[in-house]
């Protein structure tokens, strides 16, 4: 079955370039109705803008887009986007928050300002559109909406503590929003994607960058935004057509009860960190019921 999404609504934040570019052609080639943001200004004297060049390019291929130029970072501004989506085409349906930037620096020479900016765009930026798009969705029993992370806030990286933050941010967010949108039909999922941008030119040689080519992230994008995909709470690793899904997960741990010293947990340590027999939890709520179930346990396990 062929996946489509006309008459669909799509924001696409950062979609002057790289990925969100590639996002956005590639959602509306499968029919939907595109608003390419991007706050990047016109380059080198040129008299269009980045978001203005894709829109050209989607329309060209028979496409439906217009351009859009706030800053995802203003709470005012994120909205004026979601109500030019509204405005133009009627409805919002899908929101791909994209959007981002690094100021990589060691943890020892970054600023508080190198740590507000980039939390600003990645984290907040997301937040604030998602703020926006939300009431609609709900008034439409209908929406998709995908977080972008990375293997930096999933696993981290030296260097990227703003941007590992900022991106671990994001799974704690989709995780309580995929509880809020549940009987709404709000579907909340996260990308963690690596392809040759320009934001990765400097650090993939030229095999990795021939093979990570964007529209294959692009195109788990058209999957978790169809209609036909419902799930919510993902994380879906992405790079050069390889595709795995990310959890968080616990392991079985050890009942000690009333018997937890420090040194007792130290005793314990080497079956407290055994993820042989992992699992994930739905809600904060379920680990919670998963401990009280194993405090009824007399025994230690």
């Amino acid at each position: 079955m062929m996946i489509r999404l006309d008459d669909r609504v799509a924001i696409v934040t950062g979609a002057g370039s790289g990925l969100g570019r590639s996002h956005a052609l590639a959602l509306a080639s499968r029919g939907a109705k595109v608003v390419v943001n991007d706050f990047a200004p016109a380059r080198d004297g040129a008299a269009e803008r980045p978001a203005d060049l894709v829109v050209a390019e989607i329309r060209a291929a028979g496409g439906t887009a217009v351009a859009n130029g706030s800053s995802v970072s203003d709470p005012e501004q994120a909205a004026s986007m979601v109500a030019q989506a509204v405005s133009e085409f009627g409805r919002i349906d899908i929101l791909v928050n994209n959007a981002g930037f690094l100021r990589d620096r060691s943890f020892a020479k970054l600023t508080a300002a190198d740590f507000d900016a980039v939390v600003a765009v990645h984290l907040g930026g997301a937040a604030y559109c998602t703020m926006a798009a939300w009431a609609h969705m709900r008034e439409h029993n209908h929406g998709r909406i995908v977080f972008t992370t990375s293997n930096s806030g999933l696993f981290g990286n030296f260097g990227q503590s703003n941007y590992a933050a900022a991106k671990a941010g994001l799974i704690g967010l989709m995780n309580a929003l995929k509880q809020e949108g549940a009987k709404y039909g709000i579907a909340v999922n996260t990308l963690s994607p690596m392809a040759a941008t320009p934001m990765t030119e400097t650090v993939m040689d030229e095999a990795t960058r021939n093979a990570f080519d964007p529209a294959l992230v692009s195109a788990a994008v058209v999957h978790l935004c169809s209609d036909e995909f419902t799930e919510s709470g993902n994380i879906v690793s992405t790079a050069g057509g390889y595709i795995s899904a990310v959890r968080i997960v616990s392991s079985r741990g050890a009942l000690l009860g009333r018997s937890a010293t420090p040194e007792a947990i130290a005793e314990c340590w080497a079956r407290i960190n055994d993820f042989s027999s992992a699992r994930g939890f739905n809600s904060a709520g379920d680990e919670m019921r998963h401990i009280l179930e194993r405090l009824s346990v007399k025994t230690a396990a």
